[in-house]
């Protein structure tokens, strides 16, 4: 098979009639219908668990819909199979790379084809490559190797991948989320420009409403795995869309800010510890948290920021520097967290803040089962006790589960985020570190959460905040430090913070 050859020219509309899917008893779409017409970008919203990423996986052939038709230009298609769609001009660009990246970007689009050969004429590549790339409306350098590539360009790579391998419909599974704002706004309007040229049709799962009010011209809202509306970008506002998705007007309360800032409750200072690849070092010279203040870390994923995470919950060694908290070297232990009340919101709360085979009730009793009425620590653990604390949380916090018993694995992922969020902001707290706290929440779920930060803050916690979402950061800190690179690049406050100021050092461009 060539490369184009079997592909249609232009873009390609796809409609998808009626599709259900059932695992089981459950029912995870259910009748759903979407049009999107050549030449048009249409938005895919929906909360968490609302069925985006099984209906775009039904169309792409990844899920065999229980009930329903895709038609690819008018024409009925049976996607059995993911190759059917690739065949057929539909391709998928997905929220994390799949490029190679010890490869340069020349020999990622080679080897993705299915007619690549085992030995391969560069000079005829390169020369079929530069004349593609003259048609393309943004360039990468095919010479480098993907792992020197800025995230925005790898992900115009991504996109261009896709096109040479002829797909003229892309799904778009939250394209910016590794991207600074500035690349997020380039990218899209790249998109953009493509499909209003005639080139290509785009469906796009996105959760932010700024990117629909201005790349999208259509809009689709998915709540509980059922179609809850759509239409026009134009005819619509952010509080419409928000009232699709949740049914009703979300209810969003404002926390006023109180108090002053207090003594300093985190010190970091000449911290040196190896990156994840231990090719890099994470340096931070001086941070210090204050009571009373959040502090916001920016930046794009993969500059450190997890590995900051590790360091400060003992999961990463120190090469130098130390960590204190109220003036004590601090190594994280679970006397030296309870002692002090640091709690954590770690990134992906299944793997590092879980039991996963536990169930929710007991997760959610880590803090508190072995917690004595006196000094001394209770030895036998309280089923009464852990079942009317599972009770109180759940409820509290919304977690979606079939019983208190139930596996905490078998959770979704917001769910798991909720029940971590649950045990770790219940109590008194000194020093909160939290990471993406709000990701795959839906809209009701992030306020209540964010609510419940900023009022920890109120109480004269130090709050230590590492967030991937700029709107976040912006929304929540005091302070916002911006890391590049494993270190502290940047710093200001919230009130004199400059967005694409801000962009400009996360991409480490300023």
């Amino acid at each position: 098979m060539t490369r184009r050859a079997t592909t249609p020219r232009g873009a390609v509309g796809i409609e998808a009639v009626g599709m259900t899917m059932r695992f089981g008893d459950f029912t995870a779409l259910d009748n759903v219908s979407i049009n999107i017409p050549a030449g048009t970008f249409h938005a895919l919203l929906g909360e968490n668990g609302a069925g985006k990423s099984t209906l775009v996986k039904c169309i792409m052939g990844f899920y065999h819909a229980t009930s329903g038709d895709v038609l690819v230009a008018g024409q009925e298609a049976r996607m059995t199979d993911p190759r059917i769609a690739h065949d057929l001009g539909l391709g998928m660009v997905y929220q994390h790379f799949t490029l190679v990246p010890s490869l340069t970007a020349a020999e990622n689009l080679v080897i993705s084809r299915a007619d690549a050969p085992g030995v391969i004429n560069w000079a005829r590549e390169r020369a079929e490559l530069a004349a593609f790339m003259d048609g393309m409306p943004f360039k990468v350098p095919l010479d480098q190797p993907v792992k020197r590539l800025a995230a925005g360009e790898k992900q115009k790579l991504e996109i261009l991948k896709q096109l040479y391998l002829g797909r003229r419909f892309l799904i778009l599974d939250e394209p910016t989320s590794v991207l600074t704002p500035a690349e997020a706004t380039e990218v899209l309007g790249h998109v953009r420009a493509l499909t209003q040229a005639g080139e290509i049709s785009v469906l796009m799962i996105t959760h932010k409403f700024r990117e629909v009010t201005s790349f999208a011209d259509d809009v689709t809202v998915l709540r509980r795995g059922k179609h809850a509306g759509g239409g026009a970008v134009t005819d619509l506002t952010t509080a419409d869309m928000a009232r699709m998705m949740m049914g009703a007007d979300p209810e969003i309360s404002e926390v006023k800010r109180t108090g002053t800032r207090g003594d300093a409750i985190l010190k970091l200072d000449g911290i040196q510890a190896d990156d994840r690849s231990r090719l890099k070092e994470i340096r931070i010279d001086d941070i210090a948290v204050h009571g009373g203040e959040i502090l916001g870390i920016a930046g794009v994923s993969g500059n450190g920021q997890m590995e900051l995470m590790e360091i400060l919950t003992g999961q990463r060694p120190l090469k130098g520097g130390t960590v204190r908290v109220k003036g004590t070297p601090f190594t994280a232990t679970r006397a030296e967290a309870k002692a002090h009340k640091v709690r954590y919101l770690p990134e992906e709360p299944l793997q590092n803040a879980c039991a996963p085979k536990m169930s929710v009730a007991e997760n959610l009793a880590f803090r508190l089962f072995d917690v004595g009425t006196g000094p001394r620590p209770r030895f036998w653990k309280s089923n009464r006790r852990i079942a009317a604390n599972a009770d109180a949380m759940i409820a509290q916090f919304k977690v979606k589960t079939a019983s208190p018993q139930s596996p905490i694995a078998a959770l979704s992922g917001g769910n798991v985020q909720r029940a971590v969020l649950a045990r770790e902001l219940t109590g008194d707290v000194d020093l909160l570190i939290v990471s993406n706290p709000c990701f795959g929440l839906d809209f009701a779920a992030v306020a209540t959460i964010r609510e419940k930060i900023v009022e920890a803050r109120n109480r004269g916690a130090a709050v230590l905040l590492i967030s991937e979402d700029l709107d976040e950061i912006l929304e929540l800190s005091d302070r916002i430090l911006v890391m590049s690179e494993g270190h502290i690049a940047f710093e200001t406050t919230a009130a004199q913070a400059d967005v694409a100021e801000i962009g400009g050092y996360m991409a480490g461009h300023a």
